[in-house]
């Protein structure tokens, strides 16, 4: 198969795992996810995952109310990356999928330890990598921590699930039902014009090491395998 992008990073939100609850981890959008994934991995793609937290613990906010540091809160952010990348793992190798996950934060007995050149061997024998614990230090978002890991693994692109928004756009389209939704537009207007689609920690770091990146919609039937066929899906940010 002529694929678009022959090795992708795939950015979840830890938000995408809540479903209909208001907290945790709700095995129905597990099991869609890892779905969709497999249909992706069964082209010969190369699929490195990260997973965000918010669906247990938001770092910044969260460590607030606790009266915690912010250092002390994104560990814990950190942790739940970890919990939702091991459910991710099992409900992928329930599909018959062979799958990692590799830790920024050395925890060896239920994940491998972040290892760049380990990670890029798995995905060369078709293993899916789930990289949790974000980047292995506070201050960094998971965002930042996808952008850090596609680059480091040589990704042709990084690709942004969203829940419910189909790309980018100008103003909330949640809010503002006249916001234009953009098909394309560069880094640089995603900083200029302070779209709040990604921490621009990501966005600069993508743009330093020439990685597009694709804004779409998760909940779009078949999105991974159709922007692989070449499909127009989402937003391309270049």
């Amino acid at each position: 198969m002529d694929l678009k992008y022959k090795k992708i990073l795939l950015k979840i939100s830890g938000e995408a795992l809540l479903g209909s609850q208001a907290f945790g981890i709700d095995p129905n959008p597990v099991h869609k996810i890892c779905s969709e994934i497999k249909k992706a991995y069964e082209t010969g793609c190369q699929i490195a995952v990260v997973v965000g937290g918010g669906n247990i613990f938001r770092g910044m906010n969260n460590s607030s109310k606790l009266g915690m540091d912010q250092a002390s809160g994104d560990y814990v952010g950190m942790l739940a990356t970890v919990m939702n990348a091991i459910s991710l793992q099992s409900e992928l190798r329930k599909l018959g999928v062979e799958c990692r996950v590799q830790s920024a934060i050395t925890m060896d007995k239920i994940a491998e330890p972040y290892i760049r050149f380990k990670a890029i061997r798995h995905l060369e024998k078709n293993r899916v990598v789930i990289f949790a614990a974000g980047t292995g230090n506070p201050f960094f978002t998971t965002d930042t921590a996808a952008a850090l890991r596609a680059a480091e693994i040589g990704a042709d692109a990084m690709l942004m699930a969203k829940n419910g928004v189909d790309g980018i756009y100008n103003d909330d389209p949640k809010v503002n039902k006249n916001a234009k939704k953009y098909d394309r537009i560069s880094y640089d207007d995603i900083i200029i014009k302070g779209l709040k689609v990604m921490d621009l920690t990501s966005c600069a770091l993508c743009k330093q090491n020439n990685i597009p990146i694709c804004v779409f919609d998760f909940n779009l039937e078949n999105s991974l395998v159709k922007i692989l066929n070449h499909e127009e899906v989402g937003t391309i940010v270049e």
